[in-house]
């Protein structure tokens, strides 16, 4: 957090790591840092690959063993780093999973048919504001009624590494947003800055905007998706509509466009399943 601006789900993940790390070393009898060697490193991934864990999650645990490794010996904890030669396991390039936009529009409409509660208007807005700006679930609740800008249609937002950027939305998002502002006060505390609160008037948690997407995707009827399936969906259909992708990267946050251009495989899987099933000469 301090030394090089990583978010605070970041952090969490990092330090939930060391812990099982130590918790590892402890249950072998290791209550010594100089004792805790590559070998011991490459058994404690060993055995989260073992228990069934993502070849992504197991990746970060590499980087997470790693950057503890290297403050242990930057510190002095220890003389040599056994971190430095710790191999993480090449994550495969699996694409993001998207709805069309005849799925987004569904999802989307349905979200708008509701009763009319604070909630269902807020939750409505969620849905609008993470499709229209294609944002982070964490950005989106980090979000204060004073970042938006009504007029020219942006939202200030502060992204990964506390970099701060603009984000235009559309106009469902704004009419969404204004439906919202009109009963907000019915459910948020006098003194609370955020756009977008829970149940007892203070910031929404992130998890409780991960609840409000999934609930609605499964009752709408699409595939049952998690607010960054959105945003992939966002970038996705962006990118099909004709942007290019140095714009892409900059609506996205995107540090690498390398990053970015996960959203341009997407596409092309996407003409090529069109293909295959309509060409009269695409093999099938």
């Amino acid at each position: 957090r301090d030394e090089r601006g990583r978010s605070t789900n970041t952090e969490r993940a990092y330090l939930a790591d060391v812990v099982d790390l130590s918790q590892f070393c402890q249950q072998r009898g290791i209550d010594d840092l100089a004792a805790v060697d590559l070998t011991v490193l490459r058994s404690w991934l060993a055995q989260a690959s073992g228990s069934g864990l993502s070849r992504a999650t197991i990746a970060r645990r590499a980087a997470s063993a790693r950057a503890f490794t290297a403050w242990c010996t930057r510190t002095r904890r220890v003389e040599v780093d056994p971190g430095h030669r710790l191999v993480s396991p090449r994550v495969g390039g699996r694409l993001p999973t998207v709805l069309d936009p005849e799925q987004a529009r569904q999802l989307l409409e349905f979200a708008g048919r509701h009763d009319g509660s604070p909630t269902a208007i807020r939750d409505h807005a969620i849905l609008e504001v993470l499709y229209g700006s294609g944002m982070r679930v964490a950005e989106l609740c980090g979000v204060d009624v004073d970042d938006v800008d009504s007029g020219a249609r942006n939202i200030r937002v502060l992204g990964k590494g506390n970099k701060e950027r603009m984000v235009p939305y559309g106009v469902p998002a704004q009419r969404a947003i204004d439906a919202w502002l009109l009963v907000r006060g019915d459910m948020a505390t006098d003194s609370e800055r955020a756009l977008f609160v829970g149940q007892r008037g203070r910031r929404i948690d992130p998890r409780v905007a991960r609840s409000v997407v999934t609930r609605i995707s499964d009752a709408a009827g699409v595939p049952v998706i998690a607010p960054h399936a959105i945003r992939h969906s966002a970038a996705t259909h962006v990118l099909e509509g004709g942007a290019d992708l140095r714009s892409v990267q900059e609506l996205l946050g995107h540090a690498n466009l390398a990053t970015t251009q996960r959203y341009t495989h997407v596409s092309v899987e996407r003409l090529r399943a069109t293909f295959q099933q309509a060409h009269p000469r695409s093999g099938n």
